[in-house]
């Protein structure tokens, strides 16, 4: 889990691809202290395990269902990501809680200037539409954003100059793609509330009269 805080970001210093998956080399400073392999470390949204690092650098693997759901397909050599390591339970949650499970990419329909704001409008598909609510929160690029504006085909977010500044964000230009991933909450809501339990076969339990007298109870 992680909290939608980039703490840097990074630049890919190298791509080795396979038949249909990648091993990405990420150059980095802050989130390798304290990292140890198998760590999990959020790129640009997308929750990857270290398989290897160095003083300034670490690589992880990235499968086929990733490269599908996500844009880390459109990485290059020299592209900048955002990083942030898992939270622990002595992290202050100053974002939401993100899980590093994109739900679909979106596209930078418009940008425009509101004073020290920028506003970013984003393109959505109904399956992510369903779980954005105004004023609710949502990562792009696995950065906790508070949605602004809603509309039937996208959502809007505003961004203040920080935000810009020390994150992938402020590269953003019209026509570019993002990672989403709404709010867990919602979709576990859904699954609930939808989940028909009459289809489901009760387990029987091996706790049996026979179980307890042969264990000595």
């Amino acid at each position: 889990m992680f909290t939608g805080l980039a703490e840097e970001t990074g630049k890919i210093k190298k791509i080795s691809k396979g038949t249909a998956s990648s091993v990405l080399e990420i150059q980095a400073k802050k989130v390798l202290e304290g990292t140890v392999l198998g760590d999990s470390i959020c790129v640009s949204g997308v929750c990857l395990s270290v398989t290897s690092f160095t003083t300034n650098s670490f690589t992880a693997d990235v499968m086929h269902e990733t490269l599908n759901r996500s844009i880390l397909k459109d990485l290059k050599a020299g592209s900048i990501v955002n990083l942030e390591r898992a939270l622990t339970l002595s992290t202050r949650l100053g974002g939401h809680i993100v899980s590093g499970h994109v739900d679909g990419v979106s596209e930078i329909i418009s940008v425009t200037k509101d004073d020290n704001a920028t506003w970013f409008e984003f393109s959505a598909e109904k399956n992510i539409l369903k779980y954005i609510i105004e004023k609710g929160s949502v990562a792009i690029d696995g950065l906790s954003l508070t949605v602004a504006k809603l509309s039937h085909h996208s959502f809007s977010i505003s961004a203040i100059p920080h935000t810009l500044a020390v994150t992938t964000l402020g590269t953003k230009k019209l026509g570019d793609k993002v990672n989403v991933e709404v709010d867990l909450i919602g979709k576990y809501v859904e699954n609930l509330l939808k989940f028909d339990y009459s289809k489901q076969e009760p387990k029987k339990s091996v706790i049996t009269a026979e179980f307890l007298q042969k264990y000595g109870f």
